[in-house]
């Protein structure tokens, strides 16, 4: 299969809800999302388009392959 990659990182923005991704190897992509569903929506549909918009080269692949990373950090109170 003819790949191209793009490696987005999302962390949890607790103070807002939202994820919110960026990706360091696709210039202007910075989203954000209330679920993680659709922040992966979103970047299904941004991705092709920011690789046509920034004439990133692709080398003519067939496929992109996202891979999403997420973070997310939850304090828990403990009872006692």
């Amino acid at each position: 299969m003819n790949t191209f990659i793009v490696k987005v990182s999302a962390f949890w923005d607790a103070e807002v809800d939202v994820w919110v991704a960026s990706s360091d190897n696709l210039p202007g992509l910075v989203t954000e999302a209330s679920t993680i569903e659709l922040l992966t929506a979103k970047l299904k549909a941004m991705i092709p388009e920011l690789i046509e918009l920034n004439r990133v080269e692709s080398g003519n692949k067939d496929y992109i392959d996202l891979y999403l990373t997420t973070h997310r950090h939850e304090s828990i109170k403990v009872a006692g």
